[in-house]
């Protein structure tokens, strides 16, 4: 089993997807990358700082990122080769579908003893799913969905999820506010305040204008920008057959309005990360935000979110072992303000992933 671990400024195999407009529809591009029989290796420091350097401007050529981790600029591209085969290290362009009015699910599904494994690779052929899980022994699947539309949204919870008799039962939780739009501090110690300096420089603005509609002609670029968010201008420029001055100038006028952004995608493995929990918590309303910033702080925690639902508060969470979960579930989590209960779901196994939601 092998996990993966998205280090957004917000499994045997993972499966990343992109949203893009074909004219009228939307429509994904899929990126399968298979870690079977790899052994993840242990990272350096240098290695953590390449990491931390690409989670500040994932494009950075590797002459910036070598001069920032104080190696030649050779040196960095032979790491990040070497990171990319071993770990999974990868730099995905994604489109923030909040900008455009689309709303993220996350479903949670019983099952009968024995059915999780077909439903969930059901579920992780759809086009609509972003992550798909199983959880809590194997009889719970926790996915991930994205509605583009109200009546997409209709059509999928009441006609599209599955409706077999092994499902026991179906939770759906709309995504209201994400508490966690950095990175996760795991990766983001490894500079010292004179290499973040050098970097200063290159990182994006937080805030940005409006976002216009992406165009149909973004769909391309959009395209293999989701197979290698680090390809260059110019390999771009030949794939999509745009002159590279026009791919530079639309990839800025899609990030600064907030449309297009990168993730940083890693085997979590490599940061000694060998549990991965979800964490379903109920917290009084008047204490929500509160408790969501404070959760949302926690260094075993790479993303937290209100919910509506059952209960009001999401959070992955990242773990060395089960030792580590206990005391954190009895330490930190108890100290919660507002939370009245907290349901903890193991995640035995990660069928898809997009690396935007934990």
């Amino acid at each position: 089993m092998s996990r993966r671990l998205s280090l957004r400024r917000t499994s045997c195999c993972a499966t990343w997807l992109v949203m893009i407009h074909v004219r009228d529809q939307l429509c994904r591009i899929s990126t399968l990358i298979k870690l079977n029989g790899v052994e993840i290796p242990v990272l350096d420091a240098v290695d953590r700082q390449i990491i931390h350097i690409l989670t500040i401007e994932p494009r950075a050529s590797f002459r910036t990122v070598g001069d920032v981790a104080r190696i030649s600029d050779q040196t960095a591209a032979r790491r990040y080769r070497r990171l990319s085969e071993t770990a999974g290290l990868r730099v995905l362009g994604m489109v923030d579908g909040s900008r455009l009015g689309w709303v993220d699910w996350f479903v949670r599904l019983q099952t009968t003893p024995g059915s999780a494994d077909s439903i969930a690779e059901a579920l992780a052929r759809r086009p609509d799913t972003r992550w798909v899980r199983l959880a809590s022994g194997g009889t719970e699947i926790v996915c991930t969905l994205q509605a583009r539309t109200a009546e997409q949204r209709d059509a999928l919870f009441l006609r599209g999820l599955p409706g077999s008799r092994r499902v026991v039962q179906i939770s759906a939780h709309s995504i209201l506010h994400n508490f966690n739009p950095g990175p996760w501090q795991g990766v983001s110690r490894a500079l010292s305040a004179e290499q973040r300096a050098k970097l200063a420089g290159l990182a994006w603005p937080g805030q940005v204008p409006p976002s216009p509609p992406l165009a149909p002609q973004d769909e391309p670029l959009l395209a293999e920008l989701a197979r290698d968010g680090r390809a260059s201008h110019a390999a771009l420029a030949a794939a999509v057959h745009w002159h590279e001055s026009t791919v530079r100038r639309r990839i800025d006028e899609l990030r600064r309005a907030g449309l297009l952004y990168f993730e940083v995608d890693i085997d979590d493995r490599a940061f000694g990360i060998n549990v991965h929990a979800m964490l379903w918590l109920t917290v009084e309303p008047a204490r929500l935000a509160e408790a969501g910033q404070a959760i949302a702080a926690h260094p075993e925690i790479p993303f937290a979110a209100a919910t509506t639902g059952p209960t009001n508060l999401v959070a992955s969470a990242l773990f060395r072992d089960t030792r580590h979960l206990y005391e954190y579930l009895t330490g930190e989590l108890a100290g919660l303000p507002g939370v009245s209960s907290v349901q903890t779901a193991p995640i035995i196994r990660t069928l898809k992933r997009t690396a935007s939601v934990h």
